[in-house]
């Protein structure tokens, strides 16, 4: 989605600040809001008198009862390294006695004899085996035990407050883990087609090497460990023995991991459970595309990709794809639960872009139209200066994934004084896959441009034109929300006649590139939170200097001087997602009216920097963008003239993809431009 923002200069710094303090705001205020409470743990002191402090002004009876029941009966005094007293303060056995109300003398002089055992268990999880510890009670605490003889009044003064608890704390040096050792038993020790799985299993194992040790480090290995080797053949895998071994002399730590497998086991029938509109084959095939095929590997992956692919053709509100592990064969059946989703359905949507102002849309879904079983989703979309009407039919896919389609549009841009009225009927199969999407089909364009500034006898006539087309994409990247390497490329062939009394062959192809290079070396694994793993896996370690993406497009179209192209055929550029510092529509050839029109030939170039910003030594979810975008767009090959924008911004990595804002500078207007894009798609 986009939302329409100003592009004048005179706004567009006081709008990206306001942008930029919107979204650090809410951060800010959570963390203090989350801090606070646990600070209130460590440091308040209620004092349990029932009157005022200041008089003789008894409380009310319910904030008796509430005093009373958060009284701390002691305090703790933690003299340790402040993120080890925090651990420990949250985690020691004495500090869940702090507001037991008759909680005596007597208890917790017994409770400190254990403590010293329960600091050291807890700071052996962090790595510390040879820690120095000294509990200390509070003054007066054996008085307090034997005091038989005192008044009640005496008696119950005394039960109000026990004293403060000193833990004097050295850690000593921390242990390193020297070494991780796994070894198989199983089938995954001697399968040929294991090899390369036992691999990653000990590789990522091996990531903690070198590092300090910790229990909770130590837990998420061998949960890593078991979870690689239960992705892939080995659904019935367990951890058979595990080992610390633990020299605290020389600070050193011998990990060992003994996993076993079990019997690899095969995918089965494909079961579809919840089918009742739509026909279950179409599921079936489905999960068959994605690789799930009888007597294949087992393969999580698969059973997601089969999940995801069943999620995508919009026919079901939920889908499950799973398989239940069991040491009766060697084959499991894949279940496949599935929530339907109703026949019909309509959609209204309101918003806007930077580009194109308001946006209202109103759409409609069937998905099974009667007497053919297509799918059918019609739209009508109104923009500022754009007006859009479309319907798009696909079948069910084949057994190869290849779905029919036949699509509709009937389209109106305004570039004032401008008006371009467009149709276009389109026919013929789509793939679309996970790496890559393929379709082809024939094509008819009819446009028509009027122009107010322009008499009767000045304006065009319609042109129209009718093509074979084929369309290929592969993506290749790390990540298909928030890519860090890789790349994609996409490439558009057609050829086709005009139509009309001037009937001349023209030939079009179009290609768009994006690729990721990450910068710097790969960020350390950050120091944990006690008690907390670390992140040790490549792809929660980011580079430290974030990454370059570089976007480059092109297109021709190549036809004699005079043939009659429709503009719906040609290419025009700027705006958001090609050249930023540039609005919709603002790069093209100059037409006669004055206006800027669409041309044969078109070139774009971007490069980004995507740079970390770190807070209090952590990377945030906030990065800054710097920038250069070139678009051309010409008649000629020769007569290309990039036409540059340059700039910053701010992009925040939220749970559904990237928000980006950014400011933008045309070379060629002298204007600044408010941008803003919201998720990466290609």
């Amino acid at each position: 989605m986009k939302f329409p923002l100003s592009g004048r200069a005179p706004w567009a710094w006081p709008i990206l600040l306001c942008a930029t303090l919107t979204l650090w705001w809410p951060l800010a205020t959570r963390a203090q809001e989350t801090a606070a409470p646990a600070q209130a743990v460590v440091d308040e002191h209620a004092d349990a008198d029932d009157h005022d402090q200041d008089g003789d002004v008894p409380r009310p009876p319910g904030e008796q009862r509430a005093a009373a029941a958060t009284a701390a009966r002691f305090d703790i005094d933690m003299q340790a390294p402040e993120a080890i007293g925090e651990f420990l303060l949250r985690h020691m056995e004495v500090q869940r006695y702090r507001v037991l109300r008759n909680l005596d003398a007597n208890e917790l002089g017994r409770l400190l004899v254990l403590a010293p055992a329960n600091v050291r268990e807890l700071l052996a999880t962090l790595g510390f085996f040879s820690p120095t510890v000294e509990v200390i009670a509070p003054p007066g605490l054996g008085e307090a035990a034997t005091d038989a003889g005192a008044s009640s009044t005496e008696r119950n003064a005394a039960n109000r407050f026990l004293g403060t608890i000193v833990v004097r704390v050295v850690p000593g040096p921390v242990t390193q883990v020297a070494s991780v050792n796994v070894s198989f038993v199983g089938d995954i020790a001697t399968a040929p087609e294991a090899a390369a799985q036992r691999t990653d299993i000990q590789r990522e194992a091996g990531l903690i090497s070198g590092l300090p040790f910790s229990q909770a480090d130590w837990d998420r290995a061998k949960t890593a460990a078991l979870r690689r080797m239960l992705a892939q053949r080995y659904p019935l895998g367990r951890v058979q023995n595990s080992l610390a071994d633990i020299d605290a002399e020389a600070n050193e730590a011998r990990l060992y991991i003994e996993l076993d497998s079990g019997k690899a086991m095969r995918m089965g029938d494909v079961v579809v459970q919840g089918s009742e509109r739509y026909d279950a084959v179409t599921a079936q095939r489905l999960v068959r595309i994605a690789g799930l095929t009888e007597g294949s590997d087992y393969d999580l992956a698969k059973l997601q990709d089969a999940q995801r692919r069943l999620s995508e053709t919009g026919y079901y509100d939920s889908v499950f794809v799973y398989v239940e592990p069991t040491t009766d064969g060697e084959t499991l059946p894949v279940m496949v639960q599935l929530r339907e989703s109703k026949s019909q359905k309509v959609v209204i949507g309101i918003g806007g872009s930077t580009d194109n102002g308001a946006r209202l849309s109103l759409e409609h879904t069937h998905n099974s139209v009667p007497g053919i079983g297509w799918r059918a989703v019609s739209k009508l979309q109104l923009e500022r200066d754009d007006q859009l009407a479309s319907s798009d039919w696909s079948s069910t896919p084949n057994d190869r994934g290849w779905r029919k389609i036949v699509g509709g549009q009937l389209a109106r841009q305004l570039d004032e004084p401008t008006t371009t009225t467009s149709q276009r009927f389109r026919v013929g199969q789509t793939q679309l896959g996970v790496e890559y999407d393929r379709s082809y089909y024939l094509q008819y364009d009819r446009a028509h441009v009027t122009s107010d500034a322009l008499t009767p006898a000045q304006q065009e006539e319609a042109k129209s034109s009718i093509s074979a087309n084929y369309a290929w994409t592969r993506r290749r990247f790390d990540d298909m929300v928030f890519p860090n390497r890789g790349y994609g490329l996409a490439v558009e062939l057609g050829a086709g006649y005009t139509l009309g009394t001037d009937r001349q062959p023209f030939a079009r192809t179009q290609a768009r590139w994006l690729t990721y290079w990450p910068l710097g070396s790969v960020a350390p694994a950050a120091e944990p939170v006690p008690g907390q793993p670390r992140d040790v896996t490549p792809p929660g370690r980011r580079t430290q200097l974030g990454r370059l993406a570089l976007r480059v497009e092109g297109g021709a179209v190549i036809a004699r001087d005079s043939a009659p192209i429709p503009d719906t055929q040609l290419f025009i550029t700027g705006g958001d997602n090609t050249v930023r510092g540039y609005g919709l529509r603002d790069i093209g050839v100059p037409r006669a009216d004055g206006t800027t029109g669409p041309g044969r030939y078109k070139a774009v170039v971007s490069l980004e920097w995507q740079r970390p910003i770190f807070n209090a030594d952590q990377r945030s979810n906030l990065e800054q963008v710097l920038f250069i975008d070139g678009g051309a767009i010409a008649n000629k090959a020769g007569d290309l003239k990039l036409q540059w924008g340059v700039g910053t911004g701010i992009r925040y990595n939220s749970p559904v993809g990237p928000l980006q804002l950014d400011l933008a500078y045309g070379l060629e207007t002298k204007r600044l431009r408010i941008h803003l894009s919201v998720g990466f798609t290609f």
